[in-house]
């Protein structure tokens, strides 16, 4: 099958929701003029090791955010923003702060989950996260398309939950990396395997 993305691919379901998968997903939490938000983006990866730095992307708006989302207009107006992991046991939680709330109303109180303050920004972050990455906006690049965006930041700060520090590496194979696969689908990754590079 091939098919051109403008002439549309004739299935019941878009499949480019689901090729590149499983993708980590960044629990981006902000603040801004209106208050704290918290909201999952599963367009979203580390980029590079020094300096650390990640990058999410934010596609669609919302009636109160003309051209984006509340993510992206609060880090355009604060230049930092929060990125939380969350593990299996925070799937319900994650999914939760992705409701289309009205800007100003606080996801953390939505998903129940706390906030804290972060230590080299102005911005909450979920202390139960299996980490979190405490980010200074370096750009923000609009995409082809109507309202899509990609966020890079450098990472000023981290955070591990000390469940998650085991044998001295970083280790979520207890409670499982969350993932989207696509569509509303969703993993949970506990098996993993080593390779050495040739």
């Amino acid at each position: 099958m091939f098919y051109r993305p403008e002439n549309g691919h004739g299935l019941p379901h878009n499949p480019w929701n689901a090729i590149v998968a499983p993708r980590p997903i960044g629990w981006i939490s902000t603040r801004g003029r209106l208050g704290d938000n918290l909201a999952p983006y599963s367009f979203f990866n580390a980029t590079a090791y020094v300096p650390p730095q990640v990058m999410f992307a934010s596609t669609g708006t919302k009636p109160d955010r003309p051209g984006t989302k509340d993510s992206v207009a609060q880090i355009a107006e604060s230049r930092v923003f929060c990125v939380n992991i969350a593990d299996g046991a925070l799937k319900d939680a994650a999914n939760a702060s992705s409701a289309a709330l009205p800007a100003g109303t606080s996801e953390f109180e939505a998903a129940g989950v706390t906030g804290v303050a972060c230590e080299t920004i102005d911005c909450l972050r979920v202390a139960e996260a299996a980490a979190s990455l405490e980010c200074r906006m370096t750009r923000i690049i609009r995409q082809a398309g109507e309202a899509n965006h990609i966020v890079l930041g450098v990472v000023t700060g981290i955070h591990l939950r000390p469940d998650c520090v085991r044998d001295g590496r970083f280790d979520l194979s207890h409670t499982g990396w969350l993932a989207r696969m696509g569509y509303r689908d969703y993993c949970i990754v506990t098996d993993r395997f080593e390779m050495i590079r040739p």
